[in-house]
């Protein structure tokens, strides 16, 4: 019976900790290099932006709207349910607030008819699932609020999504992008992400707790990335 209780009360506070304090994530895609490779392991801080039905274990639908609500910046990188399948958690940076006008020109992020500020620094190497190595140019992007961080492109006229109509947020929602510009399904795809509305959001990202190389054997040491570990994100 004491082994019992124990165990109860563990995953009681587990729970506890998941629903209100921190949750922990792993990045599965490419969507978010280079801030976030695949293999990453992060927390993401529940109570940043208040509690939703979806902060609740299993998205328990027990109330509307948000308590204790505190509004994402532009620039936080932030999990939320995916709204045409909230069975789904994505992680995007948050480019456009409540009323924004957005849109992507020759590549370039346009926020309110304003060009965001982005400048050449070098080249980002990685490998792809397959393992074969990819080279794509890295940029240090300024959002309209001075929020710096570095997105990848690999063609400012890879297809459409580099030249996008206007897209108007509405209220209480919100626009994502993936740092990873040319690989990344966001708020540009309407009919598969889209805007995201306040209630979806589960947290901000905060740190990286765990990292390693997918492609390495699970039992590779050497395929832990040390130099990532208990780093913020940005």
């Amino acid at each position: 019976m004491d082994t019992i209780k124990t165990v109860f009360w563990a995953i009681v506070l587990a729970l506890g900790i998941r629903t209100i304090a921190y949750e922990p994530f792993n990045i599965p895609s490419g969507s978010m290099k280079p801030t976030l490779l695949i293999g990453d392991y992060l927390f993401v801080s529940k109570f940043s932006y208040g509690y939703s039905t979806y902060s609740l274990p299993f998205g328990v639908d027990l109330f509307d709207g948000r308590i204790l609500e505190t509004l994402p910046e532009r620039g936080d990188v932030a999990v939320f349910k995916l709204p045409t399948d909230t069975s789904k958690d994505y992680i995007k940076r948050i480019i456009g607030l409540p009323g924004d006008k957005i849109q992507v020109k020759k590549g370039i992020l346009h926020i309110n008819g304003e060009s965001v500020k982005r400048e050449e620094v070098g080249e980002f190497v990685t490998r792809t699932q397959n393992g074969s190595i990819q080279r794509v140019t890295k940029y240090i992007e300024t959002l309209p609020n001075d929020v710096v961080h570095m997105i990848a492109e690999e063609s400012d006229t890879w297809d459409w999504p580099d030249d996008t109509p206007v897209y108007t947020v509405p209220p209480e929602h919100y626009f994502a992008m993936g740092d990873n510009r040319d690989h990344s399904q966001d708020s540009r795809f309407l009919t598969h992400v889209g805007f995201i509305p306040a209630k979806n959001l589960v947290g901000r990202a905060e740190f990286l707790f765990y990292s390693k190389d997918t492609l390495q054997p699970i039992w590779d040491l050497s395929a832990i990335r040390f130099d990532r570990l208990f780093t913020g994100i940005k």
